[in-house]
Protein backbone atom coordinates (compact mmCIF):
# COMPACT_ATOMS: atom_id res chain seq x y z
CA UNK A 1 0.00 0.00 0.00
CA UNK A 2 2.83 2.40 0.75
CA UNK A 3 3.70 4.95 3.40
CA UNK A 4 1.76 7.81 1.80
CA UNK A 5 -1.43 5.76 1.60
CA UNK A 6 -1.15 4.70 5.25
CA UNK A 7 -0.51 8.23 6.50
CA UNK A 8 -3.45 9.49 4.45
CA UNK A 9 -5.69 6.88 6.07
CA UNK A 10 -4.39 7.82 9.50
CA UNK A 11 -5.16 11.48 8.87
CA UNK A 12 -8.66 10.65 7.66
CA UNK A 13 -9.40 8.43 10.67
CA UNK A 14 -8.02 11.07 13.03
CA UNK A 15 -10.22 13.75 11.49
CA UNK A 16 -13.30 11.55 11.82
CA UNK A 17 -12.41 10.99 15.50
CA UNK A 18 -11.78 14.73 16.02
CA UNK A 19 -8.15 14.01 16.85
CA UNK A 20 -4.82 15.52 15.85
CA UNK A 21 -2.99 13.03 13.59
CA UNK A 22 0.34 14.26 14.96
CA UNK A 23 -0.60 12.55 18.24
CA UNK A 24 -0.69 9.15 16.52
CA UNK A 25 2.60 7.31 15.95
CA UNK A 26 2.83 4.90 13.06
CA UNK A 27 5.06 1.99 14.05
CA UNK A 28 6.23 0.33 10.84
CA UNK A 29 6.43 -3.35 11.77
CA UNK A 30 9.60 -4.45 10.05
CA UNK A 31 9.90 -7.95 11.54
CA UNK A 32 10.94 -10.61 9.00
CA UNK A 33 10.91 -8.02 6.22
CA UNK A 34 13.87 -7.93 3.83
CA UNK A 35 16.29 -5.10 4.49
CA UNK A 36 15.66 -3.51 1.10
CA UNK A 37 11.98 -3.03 1.95
CA UNK A 38 12.87 -1.56 5.31
CA UNK A 39 15.42 0.78 3.77
CA UNK A 40 12.90 1.95 1.19
CA UNK A 41 10.66 3.16 4.01
CA UNK A 42 13.65 4.77 5.76
CA UNK A 43 14.48 6.61 2.54
CA UNK A 44 10.94 7.99 2.49
CA UNK A 45 11.72 9.63 5.81
CA UNK A 46 9.93 7.33 8.23
CA UNK A 47 11.79 6.63 11.46
CA UNK A 48 9.52 4.67 13.84
CA UNK A 49 9.82 0.90 13.50
CA UNK A 50 8.74 -2.17 15.44
CA UNK A 51 10.47 -5.51 15.88
CA UNK A 52 9.24 -8.70 17.55
CA UNK A 53 12.54 -10.32 18.47
CA UNK A 54 15.63 -8.91 20.13
CA UNK A 55 17.94 -11.13 18.11
CA UNK A 56 16.49 -10.06 14.76
CA UNK A 57 16.65 -6.40 15.74
CA UNK A 58 20.26 -6.76 16.86
CA UNK A 59 21.20 -8.12 13.45
CA UNK A 60 19.46 -5.34 11.53
CA UNK A 61 19.25 -1.99 13.28
CA UNK A 62 22.77 -1.07 14.43
CA UNK A 63 23.83 -0.87 10.78
CA UNK A 64 20.75 1.13 9.78
CA UNK A 65 21.42 3.53 12.66
CA UNK A 66 24.87 4.21 11.24
CA UNK A 67 23.26 5.46 8.03
CA UNK A 68 20.02 7.06 9.24
CA UNK A 69 19.59 9.49 12.12
CA UNK A 70 16.64 9.55 14.50
CA UNK A 71 15.53 5.91 14.32
CA UNK A 72 12.93 5.20 17.02
CA UNK A 73 12.81 1.43 17.56
CA UNK A 74 10.00 -0.27 19.50
CA UNK A 75 9.91 -3.84 20.81
CA UNK A 76 6.43 -5.20 20.15
CA UNK A 77 7.02 -8.92 20.68
CA UNK A 78 7.43 -11.06 23.80
CA UNK A 79 10.60 -10.56 25.79
CA UNK A 80 12.53 -13.16 27.77
CA UNK A 81 13.98 -11.82 31.00
CA UNK A 82 17.49 -12.89 29.98
CA UNK A 83 17.25 -10.63 26.90
CA UNK A 84 16.13 -7.57 28.87
CA UNK A 85 19.57 -5.95 29.07
CA UNK A 86 20.03 -6.21 25.32
CA UNK A 87 16.51 -4.83 24.81
CA UNK A 88 17.38 -1.80 26.96
CA UNK A 89 20.37 -1.15 24.71
CA UNK A 90 18.51 -1.60 21.41
CA UNK A 91 15.01 -0.23 21.85
CA UNK A 92 13.58 3.22 22.47
CA UNK A 93 10.34 1.76 23.87
CA UNK A 94 9.08 -1.65 24.99
CA UNK A 95 5.40 -2.52 24.49
CA UNK A 96 5.34 -5.98 26.07
CA UNK A 97 5.79 -5.72 29.83
CA UNK A 98 3.57 -8.62 30.83
CA UNK A 99 4.63 -10.17 34.15
CA UNK A 100 6.07 -9.54 37.58
CA UNK A 101 9.44 -11.18 36.87
CA UNK A 102 10.04 -8.92 33.89
CA UNK A 103 9.04 -5.82 35.86
CA UNK A 104 11.52 -6.73 38.60
CA UNK A 105 14.25 -7.30 36.00
CA UNK A 106 13.50 -3.93 34.38
CA UNK A 107 13.68 -2.17 37.75
CA UNK A 108 17.06 -3.73 38.51
CA UNK A 109 18.45 -2.85 35.07
CA UNK A 110 17.11 0.71 35.33
CA UNK A 111 19.06 1.18 38.55
CA UNK A 112 22.17 -0.46 37.15
CA UNK A 113 22.17 1.21 33.72
CA UNK A 114 20.72 4.56 34.75
CA UNK A 115 17.91 4.55 32.23
CA UNK A 116 14.76 2.70 31.23
CA UNK A 117 12.90 3.00 27.94
CA UNK A 118 9.23 4.04 28.05
CA UNK A 119 7.10 0.98 28.82
CA UNK A 120 3.69 -0.29 27.81
CA UNK A 121 1.97 -3.02 29.80
CA UNK A 122 0.54 -5.72 27.54
CA UNK A 123 -3.02 -6.60 28.48
CA UNK A 124 -4.53 -9.90 27.33
CA UNK A 125 -7.94 -8.35 26.68
CA UNK A 126 -9.30 -11.58 25.22
CA UNK A 127 -7.93 -13.66 28.13
CA UNK A 128 -6.52 -16.11 25.60
CA UNK A 129 -4.45 -18.82 27.31
CA UNK A 130 -1.90 -18.98 24.49
CA UNK A 131 -1.27 -15.23 24.49
CA UNK A 132 0.96 -13.17 26.76
CA UNK A 133 -0.34 -10.29 28.81
CA UNK A 134 -1.87 -9.28 32.11
CA UNK A 135 -5.54 -10.14 32.51
CA UNK A 136 -7.90 -7.14 32.56
CA UNK A 137 -8.87 -7.95 36.15
CA UNK A 138 -5.22 -7.79 37.25
CA UNK A 139 -4.23 -4.70 35.27
CA UNK A 140 -4.92 -2.05 37.92
CA UNK A 141 -2.82 -3.87 40.53
CA UNK A 142 0.02 -4.52 38.06
CA UNK A 143 0.15 -0.88 36.98
CA UNK A 144 0.47 0.18 40.62
CA UNK A 145 3.14 -2.44 41.22
CA UNK A 146 5.20 -1.24 38.25
CA UNK A 147 4.84 2.36 39.35
CA UNK A 148 6.00 1.42 42.84
CA UNK A 149 9.18 0.12 41.19
CA UNK A 150 9.63 3.56 39.56
CA UNK A 151 9.19 2.07 36.10
CA UNK A 152 8.19 4.57 33.38
CA UNK A 153 4.83 3.04 32.43
CA UNK A 154 3.45 5.26 29.68
CA UNK A 155 0.52 3.20 28.50
CA UNK A 156 -1.14 -0.11 27.69
CA UNK A 157 -0.94 -2.43 24.69
CA UNK A 158 -3.24 -5.15 23.36
CA UNK A 159 -3.60 -7.60 20.49
CA UNK A 160 -7.30 -8.51 20.09
CA UNK A 161 -8.30 -12.10 19.31
CA UNK A 162 -8.46 -12.67 15.57
CA UNK A 163 -12.05 -13.94 15.68
CA UNK A 164 -13.57 -11.16 17.77
CA UNK A 165 -14.62 -7.58 17.05
CA UNK A 166 -11.49 -5.52 17.74
CA UNK A 167 -13.37 -2.40 18.78
CA UNK A 168 -14.61 -4.17 21.93
CA UNK A 169 -11.00 -4.79 22.96
CA UNK A 170 -9.91 -1.27 22.04
CA UNK A 171 -12.71 0.11 24.21
CA UNK A 172 -11.65 -2.09 27.12
CA UNK A 173 -8.00 -1.05 26.83
CA UNK A 174 -9.02 2.62 26.72
CA UNK A 175 -11.14 2.16 29.86
CA UNK A 176 -8.28 0.48 31.73
CA UNK A 177 -5.81 3.17 30.67
CA UNK A 178 -8.13 6.01 31.66
CA UNK A 179 -8.78 4.41 35.03
CA UNK A 180 -5.05 4.28 35.72
CA UNK A 181 -4.19 7.72 34.41
CA UNK A 182 -2.22 6.40 31.43
CA UNK A 183 -2.33 8.49 28.27
CA UNK A 184 -0.86 6.16 25.65
CA UNK A 185 -2.51 3.23 23.90
CA UNK A 186 -0.62 0.83 21.63
CA UNK A 187 -3.35 -0.87 19.62
CA UNK A 188 -4.46 -1.37 16.04
CA UNK A 189 -2.75 -3.19 13.19
CA UNK A 190 -3.00 -3.31 9.39
CA UNK A 191 -6.62 -4.51 9.30
CA UNK A 192 -8.11 -2.41 12.08
CA UNK A 193 -5.99 0.65 12.83
CA UNK A 194 -8.74 3.09 11.83
CA UNK A 195 -11.00 1.57 14.50
CA UNK A 196 -8.16 1.80 17.00
CA UNK A 197 -7.70 5.49 16.23
CA UNK A 198 -11.41 6.05 16.89
CA UNK A 199 -10.89 4.59 20.37
CA UNK A 200 -7.84 6.70 21.13
CA UNK A 201 -4.80 4.74 19.88
CA UNK A 202 -1.60 6.74 20.17
CA UNK A 203 0.59 4.04 18.61
CA UNK A 204 -0.58 1.81 15.75
CA UNK A 205 1.45 -1.13 14.48
CA UNK A 206 1.30 -1.60 10.71
CA UNK A 207 3.28 -4.24 8.86
CA UNK A 208 1.77 -6.02 5.88
CA UNK A 209 -0.27 -3.03 4.70
CA UNK A 210 2.94 -1.01 4.54
CA UNK A 211 5.62 -3.48 3.49
CA UNK A 212 3.58 -6.12 1.69
CA UNK A 213 3.33 -9.80 2.55
CA UNK A 214 6.20 -11.49 4.32
CA UNK A 215 8.80 -13.02 2.05
CA UNK A 216 8.96 -16.78 2.62
CA UNK A 217 12.28 -17.93 3.99
CA UNK A 218 14.26 -20.53 2.11
CA UNK A 219 14.07 -24.09 3.46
Amino acid sequence: MGLTDITTRIAKAAKEADRDPSNISLIAVSKVQPNDRVEAVLKEGHRIFGENRVQEAAGKWPEFRESYDGIDLHLIGPLQSNKARQAFELFNAIHTLDRQKLATTFARLAQEMGHCPPLFIQVNTGEEPQKAGISPADTDAFVKECQSLDLPVHGLMCIPPVDETPSLHFALLRKLADRNGLSQLSMGMSDDFEQAIAFGATHIRVGSALFGARVPTSP
